[in-house]
C-alpha cells in the first residue's frame, strides 16, 4: 500500500489528465454504442477504481473501449433493443474472462510481434490525431469515440476533416491553437525551468483556459461563441436519488436466451484480446519496462465487467489511449488509474455542470499531443532502418487500423508478420556446406539441417535435394536437429529411395525417425 503513494504527486497529475481525456471518450463511446450516456461514465468509474485496484498493471488504464462500440450496438439490436438484457451478457462475459485468467490464457499476449505492437500504437496515435482535428476546428457533428474509418453516421474520417475545414468555428480554433501552444511550451520549455510546472500539468491549465474562454464567449466579452455540441455533455443529477436512478440492473430472466451467451462469448474474446494487446503496448511504453502479469489482468478485467454489467455500465477493457496519456503525462503507479476513476465518480455526483463547460476543442488539443507522441516521425525512420521484415508488418498494421478497425488492423499486421516468419523459416531450414570433389571427380554435398525443421521447410529442403547432381554423394547431417517434421522426414526417405536411379549415394547422420506405435 505504501508503494501506491510514493509517487503520489506524479500519479495525481497524470490521473487528472487521464480523467479529462476519459470524460469525452466515455460519453462518446456510449453514444456510438447506442447505450445510455451514463453507462460510459459507469464503465470509466469501474475501470478506474475496481480494475485499477485489482490489476497488477502499473500504468494501464481501463474503461469503455471504442473497439467494442459496434459489437455493443449490434448486440443490443439483436436482443430486441433491451439494454437490461445486454447487461446480463456483460456480466457473463466478465465471468468468462475470470475463467480465462484462471486457465492461464494470458500467454496469448506474448505471441504478438513487436512490429505489430508498435504499428498498433502508431496507428492509434494517427487515428487520434485524425479524429481530433474536426473537434479542434469546431466541427462536432460526429461523436467522440467513433474510431472506425467508415462511421456510424455515414461519414468517414477524412470527410469529417473536410467538413471541419469548410465549416470550422473560429472560437473553437482559437481555443485549440492556444491550448496546443501551451502544451508544447509546457512540455519543451517550462517543465525544465521549474518544479511548479511539473506539479501543475499543462493539460490542467488547458482545461482551465478552455472553461475561461467559454465563459468570455458566453458573456459577450469576446465576440465568439461555442454551440452546445462543442462542449462536454454529461447528465447532471438534481439530487442523490437522481444520481442513483442513472444506474440500471441487468435482466437475468434472459438467461434462457442462447443469443445472450453468444454475445457474452464474443465480448469476452474481443475484450480480452484488446486488453492483452494494450497490456503488451503499455509495457513497451513504460519507462521502467515493468511486466504486467497477463493472467491476473484477465481476472481483473473480468471482475470489472461483472461489476460494470451489474450496475449498468458498458463492457470494459484496458485502453491504450488512456494508458498512453497516463504514461505521457508522468504516471508512475496504478494509483493514477485509480485516481482517474475516483475523479469520474466525484464529478458525476457533484460537478457535472462544471465539466459541461469544458470545450471539446481543449480536450482535442490534449489528445492531439497524445496522438503525436504515439506516432512520432522518428519511429517510422527507426522501423525502416530495421529492414522490411519489421517495417512491412509495422506499416500494414497502421494502414489496417486506419482503414478498418483495431482488431482487423492488428490481424492484417500479424498476417504480414507470419509471412516474413515463414519466409525466414524457409530460408533457414538448413545449411549447405562447401562442395567437396573427390579424386575420381565425384562431388560430395553436405546438407546440415537446422535445430527445428517444420513442414514449412519442406519446399526449401526439397529444392536443395533435387539440385544434387547424378553420380555424387550427399550427406544429410541431423546432428544439430532436435525436431524434424514428419513431412520432411518422409521427403528425405523418398529421396533416398529414388537416389539410386541417379547413382546418388545418401549418408544420414543422426537421422530422426518418426516413432510409430
Amino acid at each position: 500500500m505504501k508503494d501506491l503513494f510514493k509517487d503520489f504527486g506524479d500519479d495525481s497529475a497524470a490521473g487528472i489528465v487521464v480523467f479529462f481525456v476519459a470524460v469525452p471518450l466515455c460519453l462518446g463511446i456510449a453514444l456510438a454504442s447506442g447505450a445510455p450516456l451514463f453507462s460510459g461514465i459507469i464503465a470509466g468509474i469501474v475501470g478506474g477504481i475496481v480494475v485499477g485496484a485489482v490489476s497488477a498493471s502499473p500504468l494501464g488504464v481501463s474503461g469503455p473501449a471504442a473497439g467494442l462500440a459496434v459489437i455493443v450496438f449490434t448486440s443490443i439490436a439483436s436482443l430486441g433493443g433491451s439494454w437490461e438484457a445486454f447487461l446480463t451478457a456483460v456480466v457473463l462475459a466478465g465471468i468468462i474472462q475470470i475463467m480465462l485468467g484462471y486457465a492461464k490464457a494470458g500467454f496469448i499476449a506474448y505471441f504478438f510481434p513487436s512490429s505489430v505492437i508498435k504499428g498498433m500504437l502508431t496507428g492509434i496515435g494517427l487515428l487520434i490525431v485524425l479524429k481530433q482535428i474536426p473537434h479542434a476546428l469546431g466541427w462536432d457533428k460526429d461523436v467522440e469515440g467513433d474510431f472506425a474509418l467508415f462511421q456510424l453516421d455515414g461519414e468517414n474520417t477524412f470527410s469529417e476533416i473536410i467538413n471541419a475545414i469548410e465549416y470550422f468555428t473560429p472560437g473553437a480554433v482559437i481555443i485549440a491553437v492556444l491550448s496546443l501552444a501551451i502544451l508544447v511550451l509546457w512540455d519543451t520549455v517550462l517543465v525544465k525551468r521549474h518544479k511548479i510546472f511539473q506539479l501543475i500539468q499543462g493539460p490542467v491549465v488547458v482545461v482551465v483556459l478552455g472553461i475561461a474562454m467559454n465563459f468570455l464567449y458566453k458573456n459577450g466579452i469576446l465576440n465568439f461563441n461555442l454551440a452546445a455540441d462543442q462542449l462536454v455533455s454529461i447528465p447532471v443529477p438534481e439530487d442523490v436519488a437522481g444520481f442513483m436512478a442513472q444506474f440500471t440492473l441487468p435482466d437475468f430472466s434472459v438467461l434462457s436466451n442462447l443469443e445472450v451467451y453468444k454475445i457474452a462469448i464474443v465480448i469476452a474474446i474481443v475484450a480480452s484480446l484488446e486488453t492483452l494487446l494494450s497490456v503488451e503496448a503499455t509495457d513497451k511504453l513504460d519507462p521502467l519496462k515493468r511486466i504486467t502479469p497477463t493472467n491476473r489482468e484477465l481476472k481483473a478485467q473480468g471482475l470489472g465487467n461483472v461489476i460494470s454489467g451489474l450496475i449498468g455500465g458498458l463492457p470494459i477493457t484496458q485502453v491504450i489511449v488512456r494508458s498512453s496519456a497516463n504514461i505521457a503525462f508522468g504516471g508512475k503507479t496504478k494509483m493514477s488509474a485509480i485516481l482517474h476513476g475516483i475523479l469520474l465518480l466525484i464529478s458525476a455526483i457533484s460537478i457535472a455542470s462544471v465539466l459541461n463547460m469544458i470545450p471539446l476543442a481543449s480536450l482535442a488539443a490534449i489528445l492531439l499531443v497524445v496522438g503525436y507522441k504515439l506516432a512520432k516521425p522518428s519511429l517510422f525512420r527507426r522501423m525502416y532502418k530495421l529492414g522490411w521484415e519489421q517495417f512491412i508488418p509495422f506499416v500494414a498494421t497502421i494502414i489496417g487500423i486506419l482503414a478498418t478497425d483495431l482488431l482487423k488492423g492488428i490481424s492484417i499486421g500479424i498476417l504480414f508478420g507470419i509471412f516474413y516468419t515463414l519466409r525466414h523459416s524457409y530460408r533457414n531450414s538448413h545449411h549447405l556446406k562447401d562442395i567437396i570433389t573427390t579424386e575420381d571427380g565425384h562431388e560430395i554435398h553436405h546438407i546440415e539441417l537446422a535445430q527445428e525443421v517444420s513442414f514449412f521447410n519442406k519446399a526449401s529442403v526439397m529444392d536443395s535435394l533435387q539440385a544434387i547432381p547424378a553420380d555424387s554423394k550427399v550427406i544429410i547431417d541431423c546432428s544439430k536437429s532436435k525436431s524434424i517434421a514428419f513431412d520432411v522426414v518422409d521427403l528425405i526417405k523418398d529421396f533416398e529411395s529414388n537416389a539410386k536411379s541417379k547413382n546418388i549415394t545418401v549418408e544420414k547422420i543422426n537421422f530422426i525417425e518418426p516413432v510409430v506405435n
